[in-house]
């Protein structure tokens, strides 16, 4: 592939990425499960890669792939991906659009496929030749397309918004064609573009929904046959993707259990996942209001998407690499990564791009009035530098507040959801800055490792020490400070890492005062809640209790067996 092309196939990515918590909010067809934004980013993560061999690149997309939107994008991808260069797009594109036509057992307009529709007929009309002019036009013809899709879709009509899935693919594209034309930054806002059409209406409401929405991976041998018309006897909504001897089947069935073993009666299951579609469904019910300062913050703290389902927070994340396989860390299986740390398999952390970055700022300035960015500690990544800089060029208005926590882990987590919650009590947006400031002197954190090898595979410590360390039973404690991580001290064994755990909590919390206590995990869960969160409970009976996985990005650098404790004392 040209140099142009891969990058373009990334920026398109990450735009979407920034974008992906706007279509969940939007997605309600063809069931309102709030899910479409998580499994484009899910799904074409493997673009990121995209320097990769074409034919890995493909089959990445259909082991990864999720979601109705997922699925059908994944394979209109393995068409595009068999351009060589700009020049033959055009041939690419129409065999994409070809493949997510044929992917799915009932098509509907109105859907990402009108909007491949419009993209390989505007691709066709006259010469491509991939300046700012060419983009504007074939961007209007895809405005137009995800434009149309409510007219198309009673139920888009009834909701008052766009298709999330053709919205979707837009963003994408509009951050593809931008790098093909030479211009990474000239984007129209998506809220002035569709301004009527990103509010689901107070007046819409999703039946009640059963049932689960499976995404498998199998080894069929011999001869296809007419795989989607037998498959559909499973489930509905049936997409499926084939390459060589893999099948990637998405559906939505009543019964999982019975479905999985109806599915493996066609072959070999390779991968198998299956969401609640009800509680998706009863989540998406729960729309976030609107408040007086939107909250921001980094995946590095220990919060999850599950987490803040309701309270409207926007998480940058980080992206975990384990192997080969690289996702956003609060898209990836907490429980794949912390067995393949301990066979040895190579794990690593990256921040996302600046392009990336930036986008995000983008999309939470476009989307809400004021902006609070509370922010993993600069001692720890650069996102704090970068969203300053990119602050003083665009945010001419003061809208973007951005505050340096000095924290990372359960100290930035428990803070961004203090923060949020005290941000739906107020109008004030002053006093929430006011909060989230005073939270981060008030709140503390201690981490307990339970080896040393992981920081010393992670480069931060000294194999010879985390030898020594190791063969004499130290395990040290460490609290994320402005300045660092800094080890405050040691102990032997579990039961001084919980004794350690304890005294901290009562220097700083009343038993008899409210707190917020937040106790994080990583692979001993079922330790966590036999022993430390008993005794916490125990002891601080007036406290909120949270038990929360510890953030990939400081699991991946401290490794399995590490907990950890932070905690806010009541504001006085």
């Amino acid at each position: 592939m040209e140099t142009p092309f891969p990058q373009a196939l990334i920026a398109g990515f990450e735009r979407v990425a920034a974008w992906a918590d706007l279509l969940d909010e939007i997605n309600v067809f063809p069931v309102a499960d709030g899910d479409t934004g998580r499994n484009l980013v899910v799904s074409l993560s493997p673009l990121r890669q995209a320097v990769q061999g074409r034919e890995r690149l493909i089959r990445e997309l259909l082991l990864t792939a999720r979601g109705n939107s997922g699925n059908i994008a994944a394979r209109f991808f393995s068409g595009l991906l068999m351009a060589d260069s700009v020049r033959n797009l055009a041939g690419a594109v129409r065999q994409g659009q070809g493949r997510a036509w044929q992917a799915v057992n009932d098509p509907k307009q109105g859907t990402m496929l009108t909007v491949f529709d419009a993209l390989a007929e505007a691709l066709e009309e006259g010469p491509a030749t991939f300046d700012g002019p060419w983009r504007e036009r074939v961007l209007q013809r895809l405005e137009g397309a995800v434009l149309s899709t409510p007219e198309i879709l009673p139920k888009l009509k009834t909701a008052g918004v766009v298709d999330a899935g053709a919205l979707g693919i837009f963003i994408y594209l509009d951050g593809f064609f931008s790098v093909l034309a030479g211009d990474g930054d000239g984007f129209r806002p998506v809220t002035e573009i569709f301004k009527d059409y990103l509010k689901v209406s107070p007046a819409f409401s999703e039946e009640g929904e059963t049932g689960c929405c499976v995404d498998m991976v199998l080894q069929v041998k011999g001869e296809a046959g007419d795989d989607i018309r037998r498959l559909s006897a499973v489930g509905e909504s049936v997409v499926v993707l084939r390459d060589g001897d893999y099948w990637k089947v998405h559906l939505h069935a009543r019964d999982g259990r019975k479905a999985r073993g109806d599915l493996a009666a066609f072959g070999k299951v390779v991968r198998w996942s299956a969401d609640d579609l009800g509680a998706q469904v009863r989540s998406f019910r729960r729309r976030p209001v609107e408040q007086a300062m939107h909250i921001m913050t980094d995946a590095a703290g220990s919060i999850s998407r599950e987490t803040t389902a309701g309270l409207g927070v926007t998480i940058l994340d980080s992206y975990i690499t384990v192997g080969e396989r690289s996702l956003p860390e609060t898209h990836f299986a907490a429980e794949e990564l912390y067995a393949a740390m301990r066979r040895g398999v190579k794990v690593s952390t990256a921040q996302a791009s600046v392009f990336e970055r930036h986008e995000h700022y983008r999309s939470v300035l476009d989307r809400y009035p004021r902006v609070l960015y509370l922010c993993v500690g600069s001692a720890f990544t650069g996102n704090c530098g970068e969203a300053l800089a990119w602050q003083q060029q665009h945010d001419r208005e003061g809208r973007f507040t951005i505050i340096d926590s000095g924290a990372a882990s359960g100290r930035l987590g428990l803070l961004s959801l203090a923060t949020a919650r005290f941000a739906r009590g107020t109008r004030d947006a002053e006093a929430v800055i006011r909060f989230a400031r005073e939270g981060v002197a008030r709140c503390q954190e201690y981490v307990f490792l339970d080896t040393l090898r992981y920081l010393a595979a992670g480069g931060r410590l000294s194999r010879t020490g985390a030898f020594f360390g190791d063969m004499l039973h130290m395990k040290p404690v460490i609290s994320p400070l402005a300045e660092g991580a800094r080890k405050v001290g040691v102990v032997r064994n579990r039961t001084e890492q919980l004794k350690f755990a304890v005294e901290k909590l009562t220097a700083a919390l009343d038993k008899d005062k409210r707190a917020l206590i937040m106790i994080e995990y990583t692979d001993n869960l079922a330790w966590v809640t036999k022993k430390v969160q008993p005794e916490i409970v125990r002891r601080w009976p007036r406290a909120e209790i949270i038990l929360h996985p510890m953030s990939l990005t400081s699991g991946a650098h401290m490794g399995p067996g590490t907990w950890a404790v932070a905690f806010l004392p009541e504001r006085v």
